[in-house]
């Protein structure tokens, strides 16, 4: 079996090693292109088992800037993950009208968020707050 990396293969160094076992027993011989290792041969297992090392340390580190990152973001008061609590997109007339109409049709509400450019549950909430407004006309 060929792969481009090792580190494309798992995670952790652990899962990697058992991976690099599993497919020993199972007679699979591994060859990486990029690392140019073979693990047929007992310093390519020592070179691949130091390299998944190397790959799960990267990972922590990368893991800790990512969390230290958002810490330093969110003292600056960066926030995100979404709109505000309370924040209501303003829909018009129109929309309410269309909305209301595609319902009664038996249109989805999938479909109804698609035809208008709204969110699902933006309209789920005009169905629910807002009364169908009469076609002016």
């Amino acid at each position: 079996m060929a792969v481009w990396r090792l580190d494309r293969l798992g995670r952790t160094a652990k899962g990697l090693t058992a991976l690099f076992d599993e497919l020993t027993e199972l007679n699979v011989r591994l060859v990486s292109l990029r690392d140019g290792l073979d693990l047929s041969t007992a310093a390519g297992r020592l070179v691949a088992n130091v390299l998944a090392s190397v790959a799960a340390c990267e990972t922590e580190v990368r893991a800790e800037r990512i969390l230290a990152g958002q810490a330093a973001a969110r003292a600056k008061g960066k926030t995100w993950g979404g709109s505000e609590k309370g924040r209501r997109i303003k829909v018009n007339d129109e929309q309410i009208r269309l909305i209301h109409r595609m319902k009664a049709e038996g249109e989805k509400v999938a479909v109804i968020a698609r035809a208008t450019g709204l969110s699902r549950p933006t309209i789920y909430d005009v169905l629910k707050t807002e009364p169908a407004l009469q076609n002016k006309g």
